[in-house]
């Protein structure tokens, strides 16, 4: 026998749409979609979730909910200034995670209206490890947008590079080399030859590089 159907909630609900987005994007979330994801009718969505904009607010929670709370368990939880850097660096490595899985949600969290817990308590949580820190309240506001446009230009720069291997960078950068007139663009040419054909070139490395670029920057002028 098989077992008996999920009783239909919330929760499913948004863990479908999801699964909807992640496979044709934001447009694709619609009730009629949701419910035949679910295998129900789009009516029965109703009784858990009052429309479409209920349904996108909830998932928006859902990406930030994933994404790791910085602070939890470190210094800078405990008032520690030092680990300021480590906090928010595993939380920008844990956004760029959960993003590149569901990078149709980068033009979405910041256009609800309506944040839910998770989010709130999301970027309270980033505000509390820099002003534990010593960050003056406009240097925070100035360190979480930086650091979320960053995070955010690189998973959607990421997801749309031609290339995920080295035999894919080897591929794409050959087929350029075959017809770029290496005398008139000389230094393109050298960063092809030179550094993305080199063994071991991962392109994925410079989110680590840029974000401490940043780290430094901000702790510069963190008091």
């Amino acid at each position: 026998m098989s077992p008996p159907p999920q009783p239909l909630s919330r929760d499913r609900v948004l863990e479908a749409a999801v699964r909807v987005a992640d496979r044709g994007g934001v447009a694709a979330i619609t009730m009629r979609k949701v419910a035949q994801e679910l295998g129900v009718e789009a009516m029965s969505l109703y009784h858990h979730v009052p429309n479409k904009d209920a349904i996108l607010d909830g998932v928006v929670d859902m990406v930030f909910a994933a994404i790791e709370l910085p602070g939890a368990g470190n210094g800078a939880a405990r008032g520690r200034d030092d680990d300021w850097r480590d906090a928010i660096r595993a939380r920008a490595s844990s956004a760029r995670a959960v993003l590149s899985r569901h990078s149709w949600a980068l033009g979405l969290m910041d256009s609800r209206r309506d944040p839910g817990p998770a989010t709130l308590r999301h970027h309270d949580a980033v505000l509390g490890v820099l002003r534990r820190a010593g960050f003056t309240l406009p240097m925070a506001a100035h360190a979480v947008s930086l650091i979320d446009s960053y995070v955010g230009g690189f998973v959607l720069q990421e997801a749309n590079l031609p290339l995920k291997t080295p035999e894919e960078v080897e591929d794409v950068a050959g087929g350029i080399l075959e017809n770029l007139p290496a005398e008139e663009l000389p230094y393109l040419t050298e960063m092809i030859v030179d550094h993305a054909l080199r063994p071991g070139y991962d392109y994925s490395t410079e989110f680590g590089y840029g974000l401490d670029l940043i780290l430094d920057a901000l702790e510069a002028r963190r008091k």
